[in-house]
């Protein structure tokens, strides 16, 4: 029932995104469908007027929808995506909400993208049931990146090697269909000119040279086409100099990283999909040593990663089940398993938010429902530079 009336929640919010023949913006229908309260903070964080004269993050997220829903690009849109960067246009910035601070004198956001993304993702997912299928998880995603990467196009021309940063992000279309490069650019030019600085011609002739390198390098529309996963994925990570290199494949077989939420149904997954493979799983580790999930787990990894290695001299498939939710510490994972030349599969599994509890709830040791809200809030999923494969279920 819970998941229904959220449900709902999100086709109202939906339904508010602009469209023909007027366009008209409603932002009193846009509060009522949910964002009332994130609207109201906005009005109360300013912004540096030397890149922001108009003011307010409120008064700037205003004049960027406006200026997108003007966009022919935009009106162009199939609906679904119109609607995913319309989200997203109002989503942008809300990581100034907690990032905004004062330095010598002057208002500043460090690291405002990545934590919008965080909370943007938390917010579709707890508050509008977008989670759970493949279709909620493409929207939620294709927002979530969009957000994430919107301040970096204007800053492109300042790489060393400005395709590569395009490569990378356009590499998210493979974890989240509707989201490309085009798109991406599309916000960005509706962020630049919905703001007052005298930078922004500048900025927007920066912009359309960004979308010819990405349209010259293949990989405006959808992700490069490199020649294999396993040159894909050295790429990304630096091994190797050229894309278009393919890359002799020297791993012996695969190990499984699983990564979710608790709830999410991952020893159910590996049991179904997996039965012939060992299974290095936390929870039994913590069964094992009588741990609870709420007490220091540096016993249990230790002890996790130890039965690893011994599958991996033995150069033995096998599936690591543990929630895994930050790049920071399925990284310190797939390190050891590459070290041993292991091909690594990352598997992203969800499912909707009260669904999720109510599995939690039958586990014999349930974790805390508020440990798995803040598990949430810091949630990023597996990305494609992570690993050879990277999937993403939703059971």
């Amino acid at each position: 029932m819970e998941e229904c009336r959220k449900g709902l929640a999100w086709e109202r919010l939906a339904a508010c995104v602009p469209f023909a023949p007027s366009w008209k913006i409603d932002w009193i229908q846009i509060a009522q469908a949910g964002l009332g309260d994130l609207l109201e903070r906005m009005k109360e964080i300013p912004q540096n007027p030397l890149w922001h004269g108009e003011g307010s993050v409120w008064q700037h997220t205003c004049m960027v929808c406006e200026e997108l829903v003007r966009m022919e690009k935009f009106r162009r849109l199939e609906r679904k995506k119109q609607v995913e960067l319309f989200v997203a246009a109002i989503l942008h910035d809300i990581g100034k909400l907690v990032c905004t601070r004062q330095e010598d004198g002057v208002w500043t956001s460090p690291n405002h993208t990545a934590v919008g993304a965080k909370m943007a993702r938390a917010l579709l997912w707890r508050e509008y049931d977008l989670a759970g299928t493949g279709e909620k998880q493409n929207i939620r995603e294709t927002i979530c990146f969009l957000t994430r990467c919107h301040s970096v196009p204007m800053h492109i021309w300042e790489q060393q090697r400005p395709e590569r940063r395009l490569i990378e992000m356009a590499a998210h279309g493979r974890q989240a269909g509707d989201f490309s490069l085009e798109l991406l650019l599309c916000l960005v030019e509706a962020d630049m000119r919905g703001r007052i600085a005298a930078d922004q011609e500048k900025r927007l002739e920066e912009l359309d040279l960004c979308r010819e390198l990405a349209l010259e390098w293949n990989c405006l529309h959808a992700p490069y086409p490199f020649a294999s996963s396993y040159a894909e994925h050295a790429w990304l990570n630096g091994r190797l100099t050229y894309a278009d290199q393919d890359l002799y494949d020297d791993t012996w077989g695969e190990v499984i990283l699983l990564s979710g939420l608790p709830g999410t149904g991952k020893d159910t997954w590996a049991s179904c999909h997996h039965a012939d493979l060992p299974v290095v799983s936390l929870d039994s580790l913590r069964d094992k040593l009588g741990v609870a999930p709420t007490e220091n787990q540096g016993a249990i990894v230790q002890a996790a990663r130890t039965c690893a290695r011994e599958y991996l001299r033995k150069k033995q498939p096998f599936v690591w089940n543990a929630t895994c939710l930050s790049p920071l510490i399925r990284r310190k994972q797939v390190s050891l398993f590459e070290s041993y030349h292991a091909r690594v599969r990352i598997v992203f599994l969800e499912t909707g938010f009260e669904t999720g509890l109510e599995r939690n709830r039958g586990r014999r040791h349930a974790v805390p429902e508020a440990v798995i809200g803040r598990m949430l809030d810091e949630l990023v999923p597996p990305e494609q530079y992570e690993a050879q494969t990277v999937d993403w279920y939703c059971i």
